[in-house]
């Protein structure tokens, strides 16, 4: 429930505190004491954009503040965890302040906020049905909402809407596939040309180092086996070899250290130099044997060289950059050869989410077909009752060629206020007063399945008086049982019931206006009552007509 309205500097309101009670609650006052400052200030914390031109003259700025009490179970604890904040000691504190220069600044229990996260908590909180609020009624998207709270419809709602967003997003990867693949064909051809290239080539990644050294064995291999054949000679194979030699030398050694064992310190070191000259003298001879001059085989070198340098130049600089280029074009193509598998899949799970939207809209629109029958039986019977005699009302549904977020129909409320006439679309024949009591009757009927805890009505007693009056303060009385309701009225048969009766009044201070609040009791309500009566406010027979409506009024 709305606990407190804090109000500074809007308007001809300078500094005001409204306490509400649970309930219903009623605002009186004379034609413009202020009464709509104070909804138009209410409307701010739910949204409404804001004109520098509310700032009362000579201030910087005007503060809106709104203390909520909300239970545990309130839909605004959930809105309120979607966007991460959280409850003070149960309390949700609104404050919206407007600066002279034009400038708006929101806040939810004081963290900064945007208006659009106001507007959202706001409208968890509060249902303000005022002069330019009636159009809310005629929207085809809110006569939807209305009609689903009285069918209990709301989860299989929200499970289309769900599965509407499931299949938007189904519909939208498989037409960015599509586009992938058209634009991908040329893609495509590129990436098998390099890939054709590339593994053709069959390079390695040591491969250019080891060409390099063939290619330098095969243009000095003359010279190679010159060399190679000459080592081999002095070596081992010619006579008087260094091998030869060696071994006249070792033979001497061994015949000194038979005489002097001493005489060499590492003996060894001979027999080891003979092994090792000996051993390279035979490879000298093989490595000879095989060197050939083979010019085809130079050539065919050349050619790969000019091949690699050829792939550097395009995928390089280096042969180990070539080989990744051809394995990310290799994956890239199967990528995009496999779009058409891809887009089987895709294409079976847009249908699945196609024919599950479909199932659910089958079964809201059975939901929302019964609960149009029920609607528009039990208006009806409210509308005489509410100053609309001979009022019949109508909830027309009309399938849409194809469905959407909210279902498979359209929706239009449409009413006959007068007997004889054809039922035609609200907007078209209720005036403000009428659709806020077209209002509170579908408040009265979707008043134990409504979730809102605050509902705000003005000007609900435009064009209406008598025992009509009552009968609307009766329905105003029953809305109050489930929700704090808060009425500006003019009508004393409304302002008797109100279980919290509070009197705008407009004060002058050092020569400027401002409008001031206060709760009404005892006598100073009984006068009240009966100043909206008509008559004069201080006769016995006005005062005794208070009385006795106050008699009747009190719940």
């Amino acid at each position: 429930m709305l606990a407190e309205l804090r109000i500074h500097d809007l308007a001809v309101i300078q500094r005001l505190s409204l306490r509400l009670a649970p309930g219903l609650n009623v605002l009186s006052g004379e034609t413009g004491a202020g009464k709509s400052i104070i909804v138009g200030a209410l409307s701010l914390l739910l949204g409404e954009r804001a004109s520098s031109d509310v700032v009362r003259p000579d201030e910087a700025r005007a503060v809106v503040e709104g203390v909520f009490e909300v239970g545990d179970d309130s839909p605004v604890t959930r809105v309120m965890a979607e966007l991460g904040i959280e409850r003070e000691d149960g309390l949700v504190i609104l404050r919206r302040e407007i600066a002279a220069e034009g400038r708006s600044r929101a806040w939810i229990n004081g963290a900064a906020s945007t208006v659009a996260q106001l507007a959202r908590i706001g409208s968890a909180l509060v249902d303000l049905h005022g002069q330019s609020e009636h159009e809310d009624l005629v929207r085809p998207e809110r006569q939807l909402d209305i009609l689903d709270v009285f069918g209990g419809a709301l989860d299989t709602t929200h499970a289309v809407a769900a599965a509407h967003a499931e299949l938007k997003a189904a519909e939208a990867a498989l037409m960015q596939l599509d586009a992938q693949r058209r634009d991908g064909e040329q893609r495509a051809q590129l990436l098998r040309h390099q890939v054709e290239e590339i593994e053709k080539a069959d390079l390695t990644p040591d491969e250019e180092e080891s060409l390099e050294a063939e290619a330098r064995r095969l243009h000095h291999a003359e010279e190679l086996a010159a060399l190679s054949l000459r080592l081999h000679r002095l070596l081992y194979a010619a006579e008087g070899s260094i091998t030869a030699r060696l071994d006249d030398a070792r033979r001497a050694l061994a015949h000194l250290l038979r005489i002097d064992a001493a005489a060499v310190a590492a003996p060894g070191s001979l027999d080891e130099a003979y092994y090792l000259i000996e051993e390279l003298g035979r490879r000298m001879g093989d490595y000879a044997a095989s060197i050939e001059h083979d010019p085809a085989r130079l050539d065919a070198i050349g050619r790969r060289q000019d091949q690699i340098f050829r792939l550097k130049t395009r995928y390089g600089p280096t042969v180990d950059d070539v080989i990744a280029a051809g394995r990310a074009a290799r994956a890239e193509l199967d990528r995009l050869d496999g779009a058409g598998f891809e887009r089987s899949a895709l294409a079976r799970a847009a249908e699945e989410r196609r024919n599950a939207h479909r199932t659910l809209c089958e079964q809201l629109s059975r939901k929302r077909a019964r609960a149009a029958t029920r609607l528009a039986k039990e208006v009806g019977a409210l509308l005489p009752s509410l100053g609309m005699p001979g009022g019949r009302f109508e909830v027309c549904l009309e399938s849409l060629e194809q469905s959407g977020a909210s279902g498979a129909e359209t929706i239009e409320f449409r009413v006959s206020l007068n007997a004889g006439f054809e039922p035609r679309p609200v907007s078209r024949v209720a005036s403000g007063g009428e659709l806020s009591r077209l209002m509170l009757a579908l408040r009265a009927i979707l008043a134990r399945a409504d979730s809102t805890p605050v509902l705000v009505f003005d000007e609900i007693d435009a064009g209406i008086g008598g025992r009509v009056a009552h009968a609307v303060a009766d329905k105003l009385l029953t809305v109050s049982s489930t929700h704090q309701v808060f009425v500006v009225t003019h009508l004393a048969q409304i302002a008797a019931r109100a279980q919290h009766h509070l009197l705008v009044e407009k004060v002058s201070a050092r020569g400027t206006a401002s409008a001031n609040v206060r709760a009404l009791a005892g006598e100073e309500r009984i006068r009240e009552i009966a100043r909206l009566l008509g008559g004069d406010p201080e006769s016995q027979a006005s005062l005794e007509h208070a009385r006795e409506l106050l008699r009747i009024g009190i719940p």
